[in-house]
């Protein structure tokens, strides 16, 4: 009986958060007193994954998989799940991950529980600490099913080292056909995303137009951030609506996150509560995100911002 933990790859990469979630998995199987199984998807190697405690790393490849399909990926994760006797499975937050834990859920008429930031506080019965109320509360939840899946959270548990001599093996999956063609996919590349950033500089109708982006992309470029905007920034086709962060758009949980000029809609506060480092920039005091923010400063972003820039600049080369 066996954890099972899917390590997340994109173009065949690793980010942080497959690391995360294998940290996170080898301590719960210490918790079972089990054994912490990782399967990759098309995963271009899985050397990486023995430092963050994966005893058994199982890799699936096919060509069919190499563009994402949550339908076949479920069906890929229950079968390895299966084939390992696995009573546990541990997921990440990804985009991609979110559309299939559902599916893998019902495949495997297991209980799911995401949102998750903490180990389970207990395993009889099984109980585990998750965000809710849009990140303003916690709430522990039991989780009753035989076969349980754990949704961890973005930057909750961190990436902890506990290297071991682990062994690889490939398994070839059924893959059927899913219903579902992708025909084209557009991908921004050379920038950091929002979904991998550590830093997220996000600015809103303050800049007062398009033409002033450029010190919020310079800023990021600076910190090594990805740029986002609020929604009637994205609305007014100011930024592109992949940029847009909020309740409504794409969730933020990035270890720092500077808001330029957004006066902090509850929606957007929401979106981006699960940051854990916040910063605004604003001309009114009385801005609502003052309220949520660790750090505020009060001036125009047309005199803070490229003096936070040059700074910044001074700071690195010194």
């Amino acid at each position: 009986m066996s954890v099972l933990v899917f390590a997340d790859s994109t173009e065949g990469k690793f980010k942080k958060s497959a690391f995360e979630v294998v940290s996170y998995g080898k301590k719960v199987a210490e918790q079972l007193g089990s054994n912490v199984v990782v399967v990759t998807i098309d995963a271009n190697s899985t050397e990486e994954l023995y430092t963050y405690g994966a005893e058994k790393v199982v890799s699936v490849k096919n060509d069919s998989l190499s563009i994402f399909n949550a339908k076949e990926y479920a069906s890929v994760l229950k079968q390895v799940a299966d084939a390992e006797g696995s009573s546990v499975i541990v997921l990440g937050s990804s985009i991609d991950v979110l559309h299939v834990a559902p599916l893998l859920a019902v495949a495997l008429d297991a209980g799911y529980a995401s949102n998750v930031v903490a180990l389970p506080s207990s395993t009889s019965p099984f109980t585990v600490k998750r965000k809710a109320f849009s990140n303003k509360g916690f709430s522990n939840t039991v989780i009753s099913t035989d076969k349980k899946i754990i949704g961890v959270a973005k930057n909750s548990y961190g990436v902890h080292e506990n290297a071991v001599s682990g062994t690889t093996e490939t398994f070839e999956a059924s893959i059927a056909e899913s219903g579902v063609k992708s025909e084209k996919i557009d991908k921004v590349t050379g920038q950091v995303t929002i979904a991998d950033a550590e830093i997220v500089v996000s600015a809103g109708r303050g800049l007062k137009g398009p033409e002033n982006w450029g010190m919020i992309e310079e800023l990021a470029d600076v910190l090594g951030a990805a740029t986002a905007c609020s929604k009637p920034v994205s609305d007014l086709g100011w930024r592109p609506h992949g940029e847009h962060v909020g309740q409504t758009g794409k969730p933020v949980a990035s270890n720092l996150y500077i808001a330029i000029g957004i006066s902090g809609a509850i929606q957007h506060l929401a979106g981006i509560n699960a940051s854990k480092v916040k910063v605004v920039i604003n001309t009114d005091p009385e801005a609502p995100f003052f309220k949520a923010a660790d750090y505020g400063i009060v001036g125009d972003a047309f005199e803070v911002v490229p003096k936070l820039i040059e700074k910044l600049k001074a700071f690195k080369q010194a």
